[in-house]
């Protein structure tokens, strides 16, 4: 009788900030897509896998913000490992996907698919008149591979994404940057831009990145374009283009699944 041992069985994380672009980018689990700040655990079925090495899907909606994300997937791995799922597969990895705002819709249009390389977190250090310093309170975030972490985390999309099993191949390269207060002028956009040399600009990237970075975990971000950072200019914005896009690319990196809900 052949057998499969229990540490084959892995789960990946897959966390929107919002059921809307959950909805969006998994149009078949509608049903199963849970509420802000909660998570629901699917069984996959092996049709769905195509060789990829995890057989579990929790569907995590974390809050829109960094707070709400940072918090969010604390407690799903928290609860992987001690709480109530702790009879879940260990998690293969993460998986970020949603909507963002472009720096240069030349360099990439509306509905653009993006995967982030570096994080950016501007709102990290003393705030002075000259402005803000991430080393300037002496305290780095912590560490990664005894490196500190002030306000940049870089990140390994092609690595994470062979250990997760993922293809980012048709996916342009991006730097993202995350903030807690959307930039709504030109002049803040094109500030951030100069000083960080930024792409993209998100509310929840940098805090999932540095959640799977202090617990190990693999972390893929992969976004699509739906407005130009700065704008208010509906020209400038495209929201159901990017979620649209959501769908194809979530296929493109998931295959087709189809799952049956697990107790929490």
């Amino acid at each position: 009788m052949q057998s499969t041992s229990f540490a084959a069985k892995r789960t990946l994380i897959l966390a929107t900030a919002t059921a809307m672009e959950m909805r969006a980018a998994l149009p078949g689990l509608s049903r199963h897509v849970p509420v802000e700040h909660e998570w629901n655990r699917l069984s996959v079925s092996p049709g769905g896998l195509q060789g990829r090495p995890w057989e579990e899907l929790v569907l995590l909606v974390t809050g829109v913000g960094p707070v709400n994300a940072g918090i969010a997937l604390g407690r799903l791995l928290g609860s992987l490992s001690t709480g109530s799922l702790r009879d879940a597969p260990e998690p293969v990895g993460v998986l970020n996907l949603g909507v963002a705002g472009a720096f240069s819709l030349e360099r990439l249009p509306l509905g653009t698919a993006v995967v982030v390389t570096e994080e950016v977190w501007p709102e990290y250090g003393l705030l002075a008149a000259s402005g803000l310093d991430p080393k300037g309170i002496g305290l780095a975030q912590g560490k990664v591979d005894g490196e500190p972490v002030w306000d940049r985390l870089r990140l390994t999309p092609e690595s994470c994404a062979r250990q997760m099993g993922l293809n980012i191949s048709g996916l342009t390269r991006a730097v993202g940057l995350t903030v807690a207060g959307v930039s709504g002028t030109p002049e803040r956009a094109e500030a951030l831009r100069t000083k960080y040399s930024c792409d993209i600009e998100t509310m929840e990237g940098f805090a999932l990145a540095w959640a799977c970075s202090l617990a190990r975990v693999p972390f893929v971000q992969a976004r699509t374009v739906s407005n130009l950072v700065g704008s208010r200019d509906a020209a400038h914005w495209n929201l159901n283009r990017a979620k649209q896009r959501l769908a194809p690319v979530a296929s493109a990196l998931l295959g087709d699944i189809e799952g049956t809900a697990c107790p929490n």
